[in-house]
């Protein structure tokens, strides 16, 4: 533990968008990481100091006591100086120009996660999941439709999660493509293909442009959402979002519009990113789909691990509310902390063989989904999603191979595959 400080040269790729590009690199640089830095300091030009978070117990110590490590008070991804003024120039001095329940400390957190939360128990997930198998069923026979070759991510992965969530929140089938617009320029700025356009990622502001933007067509189009629901509610997400209340009074119209962005967005956009990175899986190991055939009991195991290989949410920063000790280091009232999940998840000390991809794995605890009070709202209704697909694509596969090379967004927050060209047969 004697390594305080992390060479630039070694963790300045972790602050750059592109570099998560190659999920090689990405998982080389943490590799290193955890060996010779676990936790010690990144002192990046343009940056303030961030302790980099890069083993499970200690994202999980840390996660798990949000009385002490905050999500509010800063930038809820890493943000450099320029762009973390600009942020409170752009919002009148807040660190967020989205308040989400990521951007929210307690008690706060829990009054307004409270609102939907029921909705999102095992018990309701499970009487869904009757309409997400006809869902389900319905894009197996698409994939079927596109043999003997497509971009799985791009024709198929990124269209069906976002069908279950918007039809679980409520939204016509004729704006989920500009839900899926909004959800790429939100998370992935950045990247050449995903990006909005005529933005400039090379521009240390453009996250803070993008996302201002971003909010405002979220904005324009949930106004007129809420209105709706509030005037004739219906049985979906979006009324209890637009009737909700916090402590008896309505929510706070930025926190408002900001429950739906991030149902619109992260609701979908995770588990999309996990299911191509799943068929990328399957298509360059024949014996691993021969053996989800042979033993479909597996399937759930698969869909864990997935999750886990995945880790599409990559990175969260929290700040410290008072002097804490961990890992024998000693955090300062104030200090920032990375905590990556990408590499908590590849963790020697908590996974037997962490860069193996093994369906059977068990114990898999991973923290894909987060971890404590802050642990995803949806992650039950993304396995019942991942499921159902599974179910219904496996059994059906004659044939998988990659068609090309794969790709990943370029985005140091939310990532996953952009493109996996596939070939394949598939019984109708």
């Amino acid at each position: 533990m004697e390594n305080l400080k992390i060479p630039v040269d070694l963790v300045a790729p972790v602050f750059a968008p592109q570099t998560f590009g190659s999920r090689e690199k990405i998982q080389e640089i943490f590799t290193t990481l955890r060996r010779d830095y676990p936790l010690s300091i990144a002192e990046v030009p343009g940056y303030d100091p961030h302790w980099i978070v890069t083993k499970y117990e200690d994202i999980r110590e840390i996660t798990r006591q949000d009385e002490l490590f905050l999500s509010a008070d800063r930038s809820k991804t890493l943000a450099s100086q320029y762009a973390e003024k600009m942020m409170r120039d752009y919002t009148g001095g807040l660190p967020h120009i989205f308040r989400t329940l990521v951007h929210m400390d307690e008690p706060e957190h829990t009054d307004y996660r409270n609102v939907t939360a029921g909705q999102f128990m095992p018990q309701m997930i499970k009487a869904l999941e009757p309409k997400v198998r006809v869902m389900a069923r319905k894009y197996a026979d698409k994939l079927a439709a596109m043999a003997p070759e497509c971009d799985f991510a791009w024709d198929l992965a990124f269209y069906y999660p976002l069908e279950v969530v918007m039809n679980v929140i409520g939204i016509p089938e004729e704006d989920h493509a500009k839900m899926l617009r909004l959800t790429q320029w939100l998370f992935t700025y950045a990247d050449p293909d995903l990006k909005r356009p005529g933005s400039d990622p090379t521009d240390p502001g453009e996250i803070i442009k993008t996302w201002d933007i971003v909010y405002a067509e979220f904005k324009e189009y949930y106004d007129k959402v809420i209105a709706d629901r509030r005037g004739c509610p219906r049985d979906d997400v979006a009324s209890l979002v637009a009737n909700g209340k916090v402590r008896g009074c309505p929510m706070e119209d930025r926190a408002m519009i900001s429950y739906f962005a991030i149902l619109s967005s992260a609701g979908h956009d995770t588990t999309s990113a996990t299911t191509a990175t799943s068929m990328w899986k399957l298509a360059e190991d024949p014996a691993l789909l021969k053996r989800l055939q042979d033993d479909p009991k597996l399937i759930a195991g698969f869909v864990e691990e997935s999750i886990r290989w995945a880790s599409p949410v990559q990175q969260f920063v929290r700040s410290a509310k008072e002097d804490y000790v961990l890992r024998g280091r000693q955090i300062k009232k104030g200090d920032l902390l990375y905590l990556s999940y990408i590499s908590g998840n590849r963790d020697e000390d908590a996974f037997e063989n962490p860069q193996v991809f093994d369906p059977a794995r068990s114990p898999n605890r991973h923290i894909g989904f987060g971890y404590g009070s802050h642990i995803c709202l949806g992650q039950h209704l993304a396995r019942l999603e991942m499921k159902c697909f599974w179910e219904e694509v496996i059994p059906r596969l004659k044939s998988l191979e990659m068609a090309g090379e794969g790709s990943m967004a370029e985005s140091e927050f939310v990532c996953g595959p952009k493109h996996v060209p596939i070939r394949f047969e598939m019984t109708a």
